[in-house]
């Protein structure tokens, strides 16, 4: 019995294709080719490549949240890959991403008390708003942000505390499984750390499952346990961390490492404690 929370199969997604009659695609750009991969309860998986490798497209697809062309996608054993938008609502909560820029994904008209509100009286998992408020402050307790950020505006916030938001928006859905896309990439090293160390504790506490896609291979190792290598659409290479850091079987993986800017990649940086956290 397989422990996999969701699988992809030979998945493609083909941008600008046309549908005839007979429901035959033609034309268009293939962004991925033939795509497996797998990730199992509780497990970090990491997504890699350079620009234009397909990584964004891939974890978009898992999520459904663009359509796929061929092959099959499978969460919690279920068939998801055409699943309806009204079927799909209720594993919306389930599975959750976490964006690269948290000033694109906040509303900001809102304060963050009404963003991180809604979605639990949306999704019922709240009764009543001061309910929906207990929580909210309990998740800002993890997540290390003051209360008082819950009557401003994201413009009003650093960008580390901004990405903590949404990490608590994702976090207070209680889902199985987040995405996460390039979401330290904007930060400095220090914050880095932080929202790194808070995702881990995040992931180990709620028992998530998680696909970190990331350029930086430093993190990467940091917090993931198997890697996916991605090149021009297709996964060129597949292992554990340790295993693909140490001996990588194909030459393209050694060039990326050979790009980190770092001699050698130090996979003890996140441990360190920082000396100051983000101004309230």
């Amino acid at each position: 019995m397989t422990d996999a929370l969701l699988t992809a199969t030979g998945i493609e997604v083909t941008y600008g294709a046309t549908h005839g009659l007979l429901g035959k695609s033609g034309g268009g750009h293939k962004v991925l080719h033939g795509i497996d991969v797998s990730i199992n309860r509780g497990e970090t998986i990491g997504i890699v490549g350079e620009s234009g490798s397909g990584k964004t497209t891939l974890g978009r697809a898992l999520l459904r949240l663009v359509d796929v062309s061929a092959g099959e996608i499978r969460f919690d054993g279920s068939d998801i890959t055409h699943m309806p938008d009204n079927a799909m609502r209720p594993l919306r909560r389930r599975m959750q991403m976490i964006f690269q820029d948290p000033m694109a994904s906040l509303n900001p008209r809102h304060t963050i008390r009404r963003i991180l509100v809604e979605p639990l009286l949306l999704h019922g998992l709240a009764k009543s708003r001061k309910e929906a408020d207990a929580h909210v402050v309990e998740i800002l307790e993890r997540v290390t942000l003051p209360q008082a950020c819950l009557d401003r505006s994201p413009h009003e916030l650093s960008g580390g505390q901004r990405q903590r938001v949404g990490i608590a928006r994702a976090a207070l859905l209680k889902p199985d499984f987040v995405l996460a896309d390039e979401i330290v990439s904007g930060l400095d090293v220090s914050t880095q750390a932080q929202v790194l160390n808070l995702l881990k504790e995040l992931s180990r506490d709620l028992g998530l499952s998680m696909a970190f896609i990331s350029h930086d291979l430093s993190v990467i190792r940091a917090v993931c346990d198997r890697v996916y290598v991605m090149r021009q659409g297709r996964v060129v290479e597949e292992g554990s961390c340790e295993r693909v850091f140490t001996a990588p079987a194909v030459s393209y993986t050694r060039i990326l490492l050979d790009a980190i800017p770092l001699p050698e990649i130090d996979p003890e940086w996140l441990g360190r404690r920082t000396e100051h956290e983000d101004a309230a």
